[in-house]
């Protein structure tokens, strides 16, 4: 499936020439790794952490595709709820997360506050989300009416507003993912991408000096 996938492959090609931007060996966190099929897509890697909260997932990632092609000196996978495990502080260099953050699983205020704290002084976020305007996303009258108020509306109507049309964190566009890491990243790129299901927005943002 995923050598017929051209956006997979697509995803694997962001992946490594984001490694690529490491001047030294990194330490990396694969944010729901499910079964650990974009391993192989990264360079330069010390160790490499993947978690996820699935059994099954992680007996495929035990196996993953394109095992021969893991250059990582060392990986550990973690069963466990994405944010109910606990890594150190300032532990990564990297961490990526692939179909998982505003798709699966809801990209908000804690999720960032998590991943700054398990970045070094520096260290990256990656990920992909479904973007608000993927034609995946339920075109309902009430949502329709939303994207039309949303330019006339400001402050915490605006916020309200924007967090239903999210779906509270499950869809994110360039707007709100800015809006969410304004605070704690700076971002380096971002992406438009479509896949056999979604429109997808992809995102690297560096994690600002404390």
């Amino acid at each position: 499936e995923f050598e017929s996938s051209e956006p997979c492959r697509r995803f694997a090609d962001w992946l490594r020439q984001l490694c690529r931007t490491f001047t030294t060996p990194i330490d990396v966190l694969d944010l729901g790794c499910g079964t650990g099929r974009y391993f192989w897509a990264l360079e330069g890697v010390r160790e490499l952490v993947g978690i996820d909260a699935s059994p099954a997932m992680l007996a495929e990632a035990r196996h993953p595709y394109n095992a021969s092609r893991i250059s990582a000196h060392a990986v550990t996978l973690v069963e466990g709820d994405l944010f109910g495990h606990e890594f150190e502080p300032a532990r990564f260099d990297l961490v990526y997360s692939i179909g998982v953050l505003a798709e699966h699983v809801p990209l908000d205020a804690e999720v960032v506050a998590h991943v700054s704290r398990w970045l070094k002084p520096s260290g990256r976020f990656a990920f992909t989300t479904v973007h608000l305007e993927s034609a995946s996303v339920p075109r309902t009258v009430g949502r329709s009416v939303g994207r039309l108020m949303l330019p006339l509306t400001s402050g915490r109507i605006r916020r309200s507003l924007r967090a239903r049309l999210t779906s509270h964190g499950l869809y994110a566009d360039e707007v709100s993912i800015r809006e969410l890491l304004d605070r704690t990243f700076t971002i380096e790129s971002m992406m438009r991408l479509h896949s056999e299901a979604h429109l997808h927005n992809l995102c690297v943002a560096r994690r600002k000096a404390p």
